[in-house]
């Protein structure tokens, strides 16, 4: 048993396996339901609203709820998205033990000590049968897999099969419409017992209480378990049922049993602290697993995968019973590995996969525990070594066939021997390696032993290394091991070492533990450890030295001087094989070869850097779209902030990377984008580093730093603009700014003026003393009433305070810097593509401001359209003055130059009419080619060009094909749009007909291979739903459903570039069709007047595919027109809907508000044809739901569905095609 992950808590009831999440539900006998994530070992979430143990619990197979019985006599069913439990059934009068969700119908059976079993619909939240015969507790009941049966176990020593087909046909079929009859059979069916439910078997053979009983999953076979010790296996038929045979071996009460999903197993678990393991066939114990002090209560299976779990007194286990990870090894391009009791070959480059040698029962996979551990495959001898755990570890050598293909042949002089790894370490030697005795032993093909050695202390596995050496696995280290001197050649201190891969050349090795990984040398000197939060599973190679590893949930690579990153995510685990370029190989856990695509632009991006390969760095960003914030950390943090300025959208941090890299310009641009203080600031203090004092001044006028600007002007020498910060602070009545700049300008009469007026007298004669100032100083004496002027100090010699005089004013120019070269990145790629960037700027900076970037909450703002600022007429560059235009005599355009004439006249051809050339050949009419609009019509398979070629005919034939259009008055402006647009016309001479220019969109030398143009292009179409988006946040529905019927007519005839626009423009198409649908139901309840029809329309109109903004004001648009109707049953379930979005707080609060008002009474006063439980779409003419397995007739090109009655009508959504027609699909490309 390979235990998985553990928990420690009270006593575990119950659990339950998520089907699709790494998740498992415990129910505990302290009342608590914990949620686990058991590849993170994380709790996630504890639901405590029951009162007393929780017995059952069980996950939903596809809903987002889950339900739970306990000792309080209630079944509590939650949604755990929204955490808390959605409402309570009663009916119950003891202990609840199971609890299970029916497969397929919206149904939960329980078992309770009250001696019945109930099922419940959960959507109706009504009990629907009572199953009434158990005579004592009843302990566990089942719903058979695909049948409609159910088993059920009691302590009344009885095992009872249960035939609810009559309940199947009376609740899975449509309703009768007569609630009163309806409810008098129910309470009859209470009162008297429910006929629809039936006992069909009646299993006795147990001698006591019977604790658990369950259906195999494909086989009509039944177990159970009982206080008896005992397993019994019971088989069945359509007439009678029987006990087949009884597994013993357990020493206690047997609490809970269950068969294997996919191999011919039973496990049990029993009170005698063990989980034991049945061979089904022969009734045998096969293996037993015990603990300590616990004792086992419950036990469950994944439902898809090979994982099971167990409840005891001490918590959970998760476990499996044998390993999954197949045996396998690469040579070159083929692949040998173990599946289905042979060793097969799967060839990379003929995608072949071949049986080649079967197995012998001892080695292979089909028993428990016995799946091979390793293979070792030596090309030289065409041999394998399959290495299993089975008798204490076991190897077999065997010799594979040269020829491959059909069935699997029979091995042949197969050589075995005990031990716990086998490795072939030459061309006709092996090493074996002995855990018990801690010797290796090197022996040949014959099996004989040539030599052994004894293996370090605590050994646990060897590997092949090259040449004569091994790679040794301890506990605590990795030795290189010399099998010839028999000496350590090198040693690594790494634990938990168990997996070795080394790179093809043997220069590093990755060493793998459970959650890290090392990058050694070939003399196990570290390079790297990275370290994992789950588990790593496999890694492979690439050729250009990179290690590729897969965890539980993704693909990642590291570097060999540890950068790393993710490249892909995975949907299952998945062993790596083999990288070739963007294809990866691996098994998975069936055994299968599967292949990934990934795309490697990003580690090798990062190991061009790390080699200074700058060539490949330039080469991969010309021709890549390598984005991510990933990447620019990696690039500042390695000292290439110019590169990562390249790939930088965000204003903030193009600004840091801009002064990072001294980059004055792009540090402009983006703090003229975010017009921050602090920015402004910051990009003062960088360009004053650099000298460039014009930039200074424009930022200190920016944050309007007078002072600072003053000085400035001051240091630069500028005298002029120093005064008018003289006169700006006059303006602006500063004293103080006003004196510093007068004392910069060395104004001394200003000086005098500023302090008299700021009444300093003493200090203002004083300053117009020792300027000598003579009058100004009296006048001032005497306005200021003193008898004798002050004194000056007479200890230092007084002196003027005059600011020096800058020696160099270059106030007109930057100052001087020193020449550098620039970087390789500087100068090889953005001068060289300076001419290409340029033009397309302002393209980049209209593209990013785009509504998908935008908040979701946010209302779409308007934007400049890419067709707009692509036809923005360009203004030529004028001088200031017309007169400067003649100025220059550059171009030496006014010199008078005296042409002569030809030397040789030309002589005069005899005319001798059209019947001869110059040759005297006979003349003949050109034949008349064949035009290019007739190419298009015979070349080109999409309906816009052959109406760029003016012919419509052709087109509609095409449409209607493809899309099944019938009505084309509708795309009459687009078709006349796209033919008009697809030429040019030059006028000749007056009186003759205009020259007609094809207008191309794909220009190739060979005109057969041209395509026209076509307005209709996906930025426009971008361009119109970012348009309509704001229509519809602004509430302005007319129009918006005008912009999203011009965008589905326009995608009939749009043109795409490459397969990524065609899933693009299909999304779109996606996009509007279920705009124009809920658009139309909106402006239908503005006109409805019955508040039934209204509250339908508002609800129906939140099943729409909209963006969550949208779809924010359409379920509170919802929840007021339903609580305005009484309905607040439908008020709570809406407002569930909007809390689970994350809206902003101003709708949770709203939300929060609907809720708390509808849970005082919790129902619906009018009955709406409305089933939230149930999935449906709306029909696109009638405005009704369409439920899930109801009969529907579909749109052939927007996808709308209808009901059936409407078939054969003109789509009422794109008014464009046929209801129920067949089509082809739109050709795009």
């Amino acid at each position: 048993m390979l235990t998985k992950f553990e928990t420690k808590s009270n006593r575990v009831k119950g659990l339950s396996f998520h089907p699709k999440r790494p998740w498992i539900l415990a129910s505990l006998y302290n009342g608590t339901v914990q949620l686990w994530d058991y590849k993170m070992g994380t709790l996630l979430e504890r639901f405590e609203e029951h009162e007393g143990p929780v017995r059952g619990v069980d996950f939903h197979n596809n809903q987002p709820l889950f339900v739970s019985g306990g000792d309080d006599h209630k079944i509590k069913v939650w949604n755990w998205k929204v955490r808390r439990c959605l409402f309570t059934l009663h009916g119950h009068l003891d202990y609840i033990r199971t609890v299970f969700f029916h497969h397929e119908a919206p149904w939960i059976i329980s078992a309770s000590d009250d001696q019945s079993i109930r099922i419940w619909n959960w959507q109706s939240r009504n009990c629907i049968s009572i199953l009434t015969g158990h005579t004592h507790w009843v302990m566990c009941a089942q719903f058979h897999p695909k049948d409609d049966l159910v088993v059920s176990a009691s302590l009344d020593q009885t095992v009872r099969v249960w035939d609810i087909s009559g309940l199947r046909k009376k609740h899975m079929a449509p309703s009768s419409g007569n609630q009163i009859e309806d409810s008098l059979k129910s309470q009859q069916a209470d009162i008297f017992g429910n006929t629809d439910a039936v006992v069909k078997y009646v299993l006795e053979g147990h001698d006591r209480a019977v604790n658990w009983v369950a259906f195999h999953p494909t086989q009509p076979l039944i177990v159970s378990s009982s206080d008896d010790r005992l397993v019994k296996l019971w088989r069945m038929n359509e007439t009678r049922a029987w006990e087949v045979d009884t597994c013993r071996g357990h020493y206690n009460n047997v609490s809970s049993v269950l068969f294997h999903p996919r191999s011919e197993l039973i496990i049990s678990n029993s009170e005698d602290k063990t989980i034991r393991i049945w061979d089904m066939g022969k009734r045998t114990a096969l293996q037993t697993f015990r603990r300590e002090q616990d004792r086992f209560w419950i036990i469950t299976a994944h439902p898809e995968l090979n994982l099971f779990a167990a409840g005891h007194d001490g918590g959970l286990i998760v476990f499996k019973l044998e390993r999954e990870r197949p045996a396998h090894q690469v040579h070159q391009s083929q692949l040998f590995y173990v599946k289905e009791k042979s060793i097969r070959m799967y060839d990379f480059a003929r995608s072949s996969d071949d049986p080649v040698v079967s197995l012998r029962k001892s080695a292979s996979n089909g028993g428990l525990a016995t799946a091979p551990r390793a293979l070792s495959y030596n090309p030289a001898e065409h041999a394998a070594l399959i290495t299993t755990a089975q008798d204490g570890g076991t190897y077999e050598l065997y010799s594979l066939p040269k020829e491959t293909g059909g069935d699997a042949r029979d091995a042949s002089d197969v050589k075995k021997g005990s031990g716990n790894s086998a490795v072939f370490v030459a061309r006709n030697r092996f090493a074996v390696l002995d855990k018990t005795q801690q010797q290796i032993y090197i022996k040949d093909l014959r099996n004989e032993t040539t030599k052994q050695f004894k293996a370090p202390t605590g050994t646990t596995d060897v590997s092949y290394a090259g040449g004569k050496n091994i790679l040794i696995t301890t506990a605590t280290s990795v030795v290189l091991f010399d099998t010839e001197q028999r000496q350590n050649v090198a040693e690594l201190v790494v634990s938990g070492v168990r997996y070795v891969v080394w790179s093809p050349d043997n220069s590093m090795v990755a060493l793998m533990a459970k959650h890290s990984i090392v990058i050694a040398n070939k003399k196990l000197e570290q390079l790297c450890l990275i370290h994992e939060q789950i588990r790593v599973k496999s890694g492979v190679w690439d050729e250009s030295g990179v290690f590729l590893y897969s965890t539980l949930n993704h693909v990642k690579y590291t570097l060999w001087q540890g950068d790393n990153g993710i490249i892909q995510t995975l949907d299952q685990v998945l062993y790596l094989t083999r990288i070739n370029g963007k294809s990866l190989y691996g098994l998975d856990r069936d055994g299968k070869v599967r292949l990934l695509t990934i795309d490697p632009t990003e580690y090798k991006f990062k190991l061009a850097l790390v080699r200074r390969n700058y060539d490949e760095v330039l080469n991969i960003i010309r021709t890549s779209n390598l984005v991510g914030q990933s990447i620019i950390a990696y690039l500042q943090k390695k000292g290439y902030p110019e590169v990562a300025l390249q790939f930088v959208k965000d204003h903030k941090t193009r600004f840091e990377l801009a002064l990072e890299c001294g980059n004055l310009d792009v540090a402009i641009e983006t703090a003229n984008a975010m017009n921050r203080e602090d920015c402004w600031l910051k990009l003062a203090v960088e360009a004053l580093r650099q000298g460039s004092h014009h930039v200074v001044e424009m930022t200190y006028q920016r944050t309007k730093s007078f002072d600072r600007l003053s000085f400035l002007y001051l240091i630069t020498g500028n005298i002029d603009k120093l005064k008018k910060m003289l006169k700006i602070a006059e303006l602006r009545n500063d004293v103080m700014s006003r004196y510093h700049n007068a004392l910069y300008l060395g104004d001394i009469e200003d000086q005098v003026m500023l302090l008299k007026d700021a009444g300093q007298a003493q200090l203002a004669y004083l300053t117009a003393k020792s300027h000598g100032l003579e009058e100004q100083a009296e006048a001032i004496l005497a306005d200021a009433g003193l008898e004798s002027p002050p004194e000056l100090p007479s200890h230092f010699e007084p002196s003027l305070l005059k600011t020096p005089t800058p020696i160099l004013k270059q106030f007109d120019q930057n100052w001087p810097l020193h020449a550098i070269s620039k970087g390789f990145f500087e100068g090889g790629l953005f001068e060289s593509h300076l001419a290409e960037s340029k033009p397309s700027a302002m393209l980049s900076a209209v593209a990013d401001d785009s509504w998908a970037e935008e908040p979701a909450n946010k209302p779409a703002a308007p934007s400049v359209s890419v067709v707009t600022a692509i036809k923005a007429p360009v203004k030529p560059a004028m001088a200031e003055d017309d007169d400067d235009l003649d100025g220059g005599d550059g171009w030496d355009m006014d010199d008078d130059i005296d042409v002569p004439s030809d030397a040789s006249p030309v002589s005069e051809v005899p005319h001798e009419g059209f019947e001869a050339n110059l040759n005297g050949e006979p003349f003949r009419l050109p034949v008349r080619g064949t035009s290019l609009s007739d190419m298009w019509v015979r070349r080109s398979p999409l309906a816009v060009d052959h109406v760029a070629a003016g012919s419509f005919d052709t087109a509609f034939q095409l449409l209607n094909r493809q899309v099944g259009a019938v009505n084309f008055a509708e795309l009459k402006p687009i078709l006349m749009s796209v033919w008009m647009s697809s030429r040019s016309y030059l006028q000749c001479n007056l009186g003759s007909p205009s020259v007609a220019f094809p207008l191309l969109r794909l220009w190739n030398e060979e005109p057969e291979k041209t395509l026209p143009y076509s307005p209709v292009t996906l930025p426009t179409l971008v361009a119109l739903l970012q348009a309509a988006y704001a229509e519809t946040t602004q509430g302005r529905f007319p129009k918006a459903l005008s912009l999203f019927k011009k965008i589905l007519h326009s995608i009939v005839l749009v043109t795409a570039s490459s397969e990524q626009n065609v899933e693009e423009i299909q999304q779109l198409l996606g996009v509007a069709s279920e705009y124009v649908l809920g658009l139309r139901m909106q402006i239908a309840r503005k006109g409805e007047t019955d508040m039934k029809r209204g509250v339908e329309l508002a609800v129906y109109f939140t099943h729409c595919d909209l963006q969550p903004a949208h779809l924010h004001r359409a379920l509170t648009q919802a929840m007021a027109k339903a609580f305005e109707a009484k309905n607040f049953n439908t008020v709570l379930g809406l407002a569930g809907r909007l809390t689970e979005l994350n809206p902003d707080p101003a709708a949770l609060q709203t939300a929060n508000k609907y809720s708390r008002a509808a849970q005082r009474t919790p129902t619906d006063e009018i009955a709406l044809e409305y089933d939230s439980y149930n999935p449906f779409v709306i029909c696109a003419a009638s405005f009704r739901p369409i439920y899930r397995g109801s009969a529907s007739v579909k749109c052939p090109f927007c996808k709308a569905e209808f009901k059936p009655e409407f078939s054969g009508q003109l789509c009422t959504n794109c008014e464009i095609s046929q209801v129920g027609a067949t089509g082809t699909g739109l050709r795009l490309l």
